[in-house]
This record gives structure tokens, sequence and C-alpha cells, in this order.
């Protein structure tokens, strides 16, 4: 995922972050959200006392002075009224029962009936209804306009059979930011930060990356010490499993080694007695036939040995400019080719194993082709050996199983026309255990191309 961090160390960082940052946002929303829950609360305790008080004194002073009692209780964002009937005709249980409850206690009477109505007041606040022009402008003013806000109605049925009706605004208080929760934020994430980086870089990445180099070491054939387990349990278990692993290859590989080893030694000896016993055949045609058919054994046999110890890793590795190892090869080497290499490629090679492999591929070339050029380029984080020819080429279909032991697209077995069809085969294997890749490919106009990919060395 592109922008997305690779490593394991940059995960973990940005999960740690968006963590915090998720978890403060909540904490401020939250915070927020009560502190308007409060003010809303203490406006509308307000507002319910005096609607309150004013009901009191109505019922207590007076007919000529309700009116004068009205004037002095409104304000911009409460308008009292009398009326014949209630302007709120229902109740609204939702949020409304502190509201009742206040009002009857300040009036000190359970059954008068109290009718409460609390909505959200959604686009333009505008004025409340009856305000006087001068009201209205200061009504304005205090709310800005576009304030959402909270409207509160009333109905309180007062001794004469009136209804004292009232009608109240309260905006939402804004968000505001608190800076102390963002510096508690900002330190809260530096040192979960500096404890994430010491804990994932010495306890998890550090050895990662041990068993990361090692494994790679493993793949390219070279010796590697086992590794000393360090960090979190799972990360422990993975390199012990990684040291057994190791142990069990290099035991089966050496153990195969010997077997074939021994076996060709003990080959040898027959082979021996029965050349002797053909030279002493009279007749030339048959003497001759079996020489051949003994010589294909012993090729056979030799060309096993190679082919196992192409998977020994028993050669220390070194570090070779490829470009200057071709042309160590090519001098060699009876017949010549071309090489078209860029300078300063270098590659951690098993020099006698590698110079095998390669013969292998030239020879393969030079037999079928007449004439071969070998052409060296970096590629990413590879470098890239294209050994070309000229000859017939190899069929698609047969392109992956040339590499078998054994196998031969010419099927007549003549030495003249091939080996033991080990060649290709001993060149993979050592190749595979370099950690690289070789594929065949037809070239345009006739011809082969064998890709040969090894890791480049930069130091």
């Amino acid at each position: 995922m592109p922008g997305f961090p690779d490593s394991i160390r940059g995960q973990l960082v940005l999960l740690i972050v968006a963590a915090l940052a998720v978890a403060q946002a909540i904490s401020l929303w939250l915070f927020v959200d009560e502190r308007s829950l409060a003010v809303r609360a203490a406006l509308g305790s307000e507002a319910a006392a005096r609607a309150a008080n004013v009901a009191r004194l109505i019922e207590e002073a007076p007919e000529p002075l309700h009116e004068a009692i009205l004037r002095a209780a409104d304000s911009p964002l409460v308008r009292f009224g009398i009326a014949g009937r209630p302007e709120v005709d229902h109740r609204d249980h939702r949020g409304t029962g502190a509201v009742e409850a206040r009002i009857r206690a300040l009036l000190g009477d359970r059954e008068r009936d109290i009718r409460v109505e609390l909505h959200e007041v959604v686009g333009s606040v505008m004025p409340l209804p009856h305000m006087s022009s001068d009201m209205a402008q200061m009504h304005l003013a205090m709310m800005e306009g576009q304030l959402a806000a909270i409207e509160m109605r009333l109905s309180i049925a007062l001794s004469d059979g009136r209804w004292l009706n009232v009608a109240t605004r309260f905006q939402r208080p804004p968000l505001q930011w608190a800076w102390a929760s963002a510096l508690s934020f900002g330190l809260t994430a530096a040192l979960l930060l500096i404890a994430a980086f010491w804990f994932i870089l010495t306890r998890i990445t550090r050895p990662l990356k041990h068993l990361s180099r090692a494994a790679d070491r493993l793949g390219r054939g070279e010796a590697t010490a086992a590794i000393e387990p360090a960090g979190p349990s799972e990360i422990r278990d993975l390199a012990c499993a990684f040291n057994r692993m190791q142990e069990r290859l290099s035991r089966f590989i050496g153990d195969r080694t010997r077997l074939i080893a021994a076996l060709s030694h003990d080959l040898r000896s027959p082979l021996t007695a029965m050349r002797v016993r053909a030279e002493m055949i009279d007749d030339a045609e048959s003497r001759e036939k079996l020489v051949v058919s003994i010589e294909e054994m012993q090729e056979m046999v030799d060309g096993t040995l190679a082919f196992a110890r192409g998977m020994a890793t028993s050669e220390p590795t070194e570090r070779a400019d490829i470009a200057a190892f071709l042309a160590t090869l090519r001098d060699d080497m009876a017949a010549g080719f071309g090489i078209e290499a860029e300078p300063g490629l270098i590659a951690r090679i098993r020099p006698k194993s590698m110079r095998r492999a390669l013969r292998n591929v030239i020879e393969n070339g030079l037999r079928y082709g007449g004439e071969v050029e070998v052409a060296v380029k970096r590629t990413g984080e590879m470098i890239e050996l294209c050994v070309r020819d000229r000859g017939p080429g190899i069929p698609e279909a047969e392109q992956e199983r040339v590499f078998e032991p054994f196998y031969r697209i010419e099927k007549s077995r003549s030495r003249d026309t091939g080996g033991a069809g080990l060649g290709l085969a001993i060149a993979r294997t050592i190749i595979h255990g370099h950690g690289g890749s070789i594929e065949l490919a037809n070239r345009t106009g006739g011809g082969l191309e064998v890709r040969i990919r090894l890791p480049a060395d930069t130091g």
C-alpha cells in the first residue's frame, strides 16, 4: 500500500500514534459533550426557577401588576406571557423531568399541571415570537445569528385557571480546545514512542534482522553460525527452530554427499577392472563397444558425484568481480567467448563451484551454437548474466526438463552429441545454492539465451 510503512517498527509506531490520537479524540469529545450537558442543565434549572418565581408572583400580586411583572421578567432569551390556554399542548418526557420537578419543588405543589417541551432549533436562530425590535436585535447579537440553540417551552397552570406560558432559548456551548489535554497527549505520545522505539529496536527488529541475514546466508550455501536466541518468546522460538533446521539440512546434505561419494568410489574399482578385461578381448569391434560403454558408465559416475558435490557447501564464499571472474574463466577454456560486462559488479560466490556452473552453460552454447557471448548487467538487487548463442535453441516444452539429471533432448546417448545430461542440472544446483536463478529463452532470429541471476554484494 503506497505511503504505508513496510517495516514492523514503522507499522507499530503508526499503530501507537493512531490509537493515541483516536483515544484522545474520544476523550475530548466526551469532555466537550459533558460540558455541554452541564451547561444546558444549569440553564434549564435557572429558567425553571425564574418561571416558578414569576408564577408565584402572578398568583400573589394584584391583577393590575401582572403586566408589569411579565415585562420585568422578559429578557432577550426568555419570554413570559399569560393566556387562557397552554401553549404546550402535550407533555414531553424526554429530558424534561428535572425541569418539572424543579418547578414543583419551588412552588410546593405536587398536583399543579405543568407541561414542559424541549427541542433543538435547527437552522438559523431567529428571535423569539412577540419580541420587540430592540430585544430581537439583542437576541440576534447574543446568538450570533447562526448558532445552534435549544428551545424550552413551559406552560404552568395558575390558580385562577389561566396559564403562564414561558419560552426560552439558550445556545449550545461552543467547542473549546483543551490545551492541557493537547499537552498531555503530546507528552504521552512522546514517552510511549521512546519506549516503543527502544523495545521494538532492541527486542524485536534487531533479532529479526539477525535471523533474516542468517537465513539469506544459508540460502546461498554459506556456513552460518547458530543464532543466539533473543527477544520475546516467539522470536526466541523462531531462532531455535532456524538453528534446528540448519543443523538438519547440513546433516542431510553431508550424509547424501558422503553416500554418493562412497558409491562413486566403490563403482570405480569394478569399472577399472572391466576396462582392463575389455582390453584383453581379441575381437576389436566387441572390445571397442565394451570400452565405450564402460567409459559412458564412468562419465555418469563422475557426473553424479559432481552433481552431489554441487549441493554441498564445504567451499567458502568469496567476493568476486564478475567481469574479472569471466575473463579468467575465458583464459582457462580452450575456446573463447565474448564478454560485455558493466564494471564493478560484485557477488559472493564459491569460485570453484561457480566456475563449473558457468563452464557447463558456456560449453553447451559453444557445442550447439558455435559461438557464445556473455553480457553482464545490474538489475535491481541482482546481477544478471546472459549467455547467448546462435544454435538451434530448445523447444519451450523442453526448457524446464533439460535441468533434470540425465535428461537429454538428443536421445542417442552418443558422446559425440553431448554428455550424460548432467551439465545444466549441475549448473542449476550450484546457482540455486548461491541464492540465484537460471532460466532459458529462445532468441529472436534463432539461438538460445540462458539468464543467470545472482545476488549482488554491496559490501
